[in-house]
């Protein structure tokens, strides 16, 4: 994306947040193909884990259009978010998957019903999520770079513009997180 398109895609954020369903509409375009991007790198990198990459796109913004906080500070905010938005909604669909797998109540879920996430894969994300959240409460930086590089698929700059840090902030939290949680995960 070009400085023009991201100035762009600033201003229509804004204006989406003082109310501009207009700005909405004008917006979607731009960010569409990015949003793709993030949501099949991520797919891409779980191998037995498919989920098509418009459903999940088309998810996160159902997420993203009705939440009711959208003070969008910029297009890096933006897309920061729409990573959490995908983590939430890739977390919900393994934790349903493996109720179901238990013989619990299944619950219903958005995404349409060729979508799957392998059983061997549903354990996996469940537990990756909750050390997440345990790292979070220790140090919330550290946990959003894993959620931003993992389920937003972002780059190092790209998180460094995100979370407004250095590149080397981002390489050492991501150093510590990788560790801290492989280290969780294996006792799990």
């Amino acid at each position: 994306m070009g400085d023009t398109e991201t100035h762009q895609v600033t201003r229509l954020l804004a204006e989406w947040s003082d109310g501009s369903e207009k700005a909405l509409e004008e917006l979607m375009p731009l960010v569409y193909a990015e949003l793709h991007k993030m949501a099949g790198r991520y797919l891409n990198k779980q191998g037995g884990h498919t989920l098509q990459t418009t459903e999940l796109i088309h998810e996160a913004y159902l997420k993203l259009a009705g939440a009711d906080e959208r003070n969008w500070k910029n297009r890096a905010h933006f897309f920061g978010v729409a990573a959490q938005a995908m983590r939430h909604i890739l977390v919900d669909y393994a934790r349903a998957k493996g109720r179901a797998k238990r013989g619990g109540s299944p619950q219903r879920i958005t995404l349409e019903d060729h979508l799957y996430v392998t059983d061997e894969r549903t354990d996996e994300i469940v537990a990756l999520d909750d050390a997440l959240n345990e790292l979070e409460t220790l140090d919330a930086r550290k946990s959003r770079v894993v959620e931003l590089r993992f389920f937003g698929g972002m780059n190092t700059d790209e998180i460094a513009g995100v979370l407004d840090v250095s590149p080397n902030t981002v390489k050492r939290d991501w150093r510590f997180a990788r560790s801290w949680l492989l280290n969780e995960l294996q006792r799990g």
